[in-house]
């Protein structure tokens, strides 16, 4: 059978996406690549991306680093070679002789496991599930662990209804990052004789200043503030932050308190989690939360899926999965869409009260501020308590001022007394 060559495209990187910048390849002119490598890095203004290949042969690479490259273009081209045949067919002969049994195939031994060699699929359910790489069958082409192999080990080792045990952390060699990163202001700047430096803005700063003027423009943006006592819930990070970090592996933050109070004040105004499209309103039974999170390379907002049916522990473990893999430049592009719902911090830089602006489509957004022990009246007595500002800029085309401000109250009750965040009262 002749085998015909394949191109490797631009793939199609969520909404509003249209083009990216060929960051960096990973593989030269002539090497040979298997079904599913990291052949080169794309950054787009919303994150880093790796592109996999789609065959199995001898690459030829047809774009530059540098290169501006449309979503549908053809970047390389995957001509079929004998040693990438050999390669592929390697382990399909070995599971055939072993009976056909999948797990029969095992990963060739390597003395360290880097993360960024795994597609982004099997690298993010490996650091989900604390899973050790070497200890998982691959069947993939010449052994690569592919999804569909760790989806059916966890589907194994949790297979008799008993909670599956985390494996110990496998070990791991972290690439040194040698691409080339946006210089912002203050930083290798060359300054002529006039003491004046320009620099291009990056691909990202550029979309972030067109969804903030976009935002301005669209929408009937107001903000509504509150203040809210956070002493019962500090008690409670305090009396069971130990114990859940033994059991869940994670630490207990603010965040996982505020996104359930979030979730369950959205079900009482579902406007505040809705957008406008045209003339109609577009509701959603669900909240795909936005985190913003700053970086480097300027402000990325990854999002929680389906958050309402998150339990603390996976709400911390996502929040830290996603930060992690943002600042590292790993998020998958799909991660960064759909949100329906934004929380931001500026209390971790210090901010006292801030009026942060929408994410388009959005119509509302929580902005939270630095913690201070301020005095409260309580019961006619004057109280030291931890105090926070609340803002909740929100689209008044759409949502009413008592809506806001009554959104606000019951976000303020369920964080005052955590316990209704678990009676849902």
């Amino acid at each position: 059978m002749v085998r015909m060559a394949v191109d490797v495209t631009v793939p199609g990187m969520g909404e509003s996406v249209k083009q990216a910048v060929l960051l960096k390849w990973h593989k030269k002119d002539g090497d040979t690549v298997q079904v599913d490598e990291p052949v080169c890095e794309l950054e787009t203004d919303k994150a880093n991306v790796d592109i996999p290949a789609a065959a199995a042969g001898t690459i030829k690479r047809l774009k530059k680093e540098g290169d501006t490259v449309n979503v549908g273009e053809v970047i390389a081209r995957i001509e079929p070679s004998a040693a990438g045949a050999a390669k592929s067919s390697a382990p399909a002969k070995a599971q055939a002789q072993s009976g056909g049994s999948a797990t029969a195939v095992a990963a060739p031994p390597t003395q360290t496991v880097a993360l960024e060699d795994f597609s982004p699929a099997v690298r993010r359910l490996i650091q989900e599930n604390n899973l050790n790489p070497k200890s998982i069958p691959a069947t993939g082409p010449s052994g690569r662990l592919t999804k569909e192999d760790v989806e059916t080990f966890l589907s194994k080792r949790g297979g008799n209804g008993a909670p599956a045990k985390p494996a110990p952390p496998p070990t791991v060699e972290k690439k040194k990052d040698t691409a080339p990163v946006a210089v912002e202001p203050g930083a290798a700047l060359v300054f002529d004789s006039n003491g004046i430096a320009r620099q291009p803005m990056s691909k990202i700063r550029k979309r972030i200043a067109q969804t903030l003027v976009q935002a301005q423009q669209t929408a009937a943006i107001l903000t509504t503030f509150n203040e809210v006592d956070l002493s019962q819930v500090n008690e409670l990070r305090a009396r069971y932050k130990e114990k859940f970090q033994e059991m869940h592996g994670v630490g207990l933050g603010y965040m996982s308190f505020f996104a359930r109070a979030v979730v369950l004040s959205l079900r009482e105004f579902p406007r505040v989690n809705a957008f406008l499209d045209g003339d109609d309103v577009v509701y959603h039974n669900y909240v795909n939360l936005g985190i913003a999170v700053s970086t480097d390379r300027g402000l990325a907002v990854p999002v929680l899926r389906n958050v309402q049916s998150m339990s603390f522990a996976k709400i911390e473990s996502e929040i830290k999965r996603l930060a992690t893999a943002v600042r590292d430049g790993k998020l998958a592009i799909e991660e960064l869409s759909g949100g329906t719902f934004t929380i931001t911090n500026g209390g971790i830089f210090g901010s006292l009260l801030s009026t942060p602006i929408l994410t388009p489509p959005q119509s509302g957004i929580l902005g939270m501020h630095a913690i201070q022990k301020r005095p409260v009246a309580i019961n006619d007595k004057v109280e030291i308590r931890p105090m926070m500002y609340l803002a909740l800029s929100y689209d008044h085309r759409l949502v009413d001022g008592k809506e806001s401000v009554s959104f606000l109250v019951r976000l303020k009750q369920f964080l005052e007394d955590p316990a209704r965040l678990v009676l849902e009262i």
